[in-house]
């Protein structure tokens, strides 16, 4: 059995090693063998007796935990294991904490500290209250425009949001102990700066990487923020194909809105706020970079994203705000969604790079899709088609009907079947092929009729 994300290897015992079983306590609690090396191999350790009196006394002393300390015979030599439970509460090894991931340990510090400590005491960082702002701070717009797209989405009805503002962030769990969370102030506050920096979302458009252009930032409440930021991407930022059906204008963006619009939402309700770094949209004439601040679980890829997995955003009171309002999908089902609007347009799915503390998504234009030109090239290609048909004889006909219901039919078979001499087989199949309206794929024996 290798190494895991609860399980540990190590030949001899080290005082240091109380840092892993912090790690273990911190996470989904795990084993820790001593004797044993990196491939799970028996070394054994000489000073078993001593170690099983040691070490629970120093996890108790410098852990405050009880662990199991068991002592193993394998292949005639002694291991100890020693198995951590998943503690409730933070852990910390002299003032640090470790958490186990894979099968490393880390030192949280910053804003994975920040993330763990409140998901131990049970709170998410958008839940936590803030003193020294009143419901009658918050921003009227912003709610007008929670009520028209709840409404237009079908999520709430006008019953539903005859509501006084405070009966409303109640039901949106917006409010704790009479205190307005930091969700609600982001949500619909005018200025959420004031309490959160960088809650803002920056947007620039580059020739080359090291070639800015021009930039926007849009400041406001998230509401806001998600009013306006695909408006001002579409119509300042990106480029349309223009093409015309008769007298009708047809315009043919880079990328699908509703995918960068969902793309762009699901970076509001997961990005991490307590960084101070806004959600950044960086646009090039050929692809699109969305790129923000987060806090994955520890076992997460690019690939589990792409797999169906479970909703999880990094703040649930903003991404149930954010569905009330019809903005997001629920279930994890963003990506999906992405996805499947981008083959639709004919575009690449989206790529993901995950690193530790941030994620990017990359959009990738197709070629641009001409409604005018295509419909003419299908007329072309029909016309062509039936001057072809036009030149051929009855007997051709016959051959060629044949060979769709049959592509392995040989020239002996035509013949029986149609009654013609071979020079007239060959003469139908010489036309057909000249026309290329047939082809022969591999040998005369092995090969057969594709027809084009």
């Amino acid at each position: 059995m290798s190494e895991s994300q609860i399980i540990e290897y190590k030949e001899s015992w080290r005082d240091e090693y109380l840092k892993w079983i912090c790690g273990f306590a911190n996470a989904r609690g795990g084993t820790l063998y001593i004797g044993k090396r990196d491939d799970g191999s028996v070394c054994g350790v000489a000073d078993s007796k001593k170690l099983m009196e040691d070490i629970p006394n120093k996890v108790r002393d410098t852990l405050a935990l009880i662990v199991d300390v068991d002592l193993l015979n394998e292949n005639g030599l002694d291991v100890i294991k020693i198995s951590v439970a998943e503690n409730p509460y933070p852990v910390n090894y002299k003032g640090e904490y470790h958490y186990r991931t894979g099968s490393t340990k880390q030192l949280l510090q910053g804003s994975s500290l920040t993330n763990f400590l409140l998901r131990k005491t049970g709170k998410n960082w958008d839940s936590v209250p803030l003193e020294n702002v009143s419901i009658e701070d918050l921003d009227k717009e912003s709610f007008d425009i929670f009520h028209r797209e709840a409404v237009r989405s079908g999520r709430m009805s006008e019953n539903d949001l005859k509501l006084s503002t405070q009966q409303l962030l109640e039901n949106l769990n917006l409010i704790d102990e009479g205190l307005l969370k930091r969700a609600a102030v982001l949500l619909f506050h005018r200025n959420p700066e004031k309490w959160i920096t960088g809650s803002f979302v920056k947007i620039g458009f580059f020739e080359t990487d090291a070639d800015l252009r021009y930039q926007d930032e849009v400041h406001g409440s998230l509401m806001i923020q998600a009013d306006r930021v695909i408006d001002l991407l579409y119509t300042k930022y990106l480029t349309a194909e223009i093409s015309y059906d008769n007298i009708t204008r047809i315009e043919h963006y880079p990328f699908p809105k509703d995918a960068v619009r969902e793309a762009i939402f699901n970076a509001l309700i997961h990005q991490d706020f307590s960084v101070g770094v806004p959600v950044q949209i960086s646009v090039y004439r050929d692809k699109l970079y969305i790129s923000n601040d987060c806090v994955f679980p520890s076992d997460w890829t690019a690939d589990t994203l792409l797999q169906k997995h479970r909703s999880l955003p990094h703040n649930p009171d903003i991404a149930n705000t954010f569905f009330r309002a019809g903005f997001i999908e629920s279930w994890g089902r963003g990506i999906e969604k992405i996805c499947t609007l981008c083959k639709e347009y004919g575009i690449p799915s989206p790529e993901y790079t995950v690193h530790s503390n941030d994620i990017m998504m990359l959009f990738k234009a197709g070629e641009p899709v001409n409604e005018a030109e295509n419909e003419a090239e299908n007329e072309a290609e029909n016309e062509a088609e039936n001057e072809a048909e036009k030149s051929l004889s009855p007997k051709d006909r016959a051959v060629l009907t044949l060979i769709k219901g049959n592509a392995s039919i040989t020239k002996d078979e035509l013949g029986q079947k149609t009654g013609f001499s071979h020079a007239t087989i060959d003469r139908s199949l010489k036309k057909l092929k000249e026309l290329k309206i047939i082809e022969r794929i591999g040998s005369d024996r092995k090969g057969h009729w594709k027809v084009n």
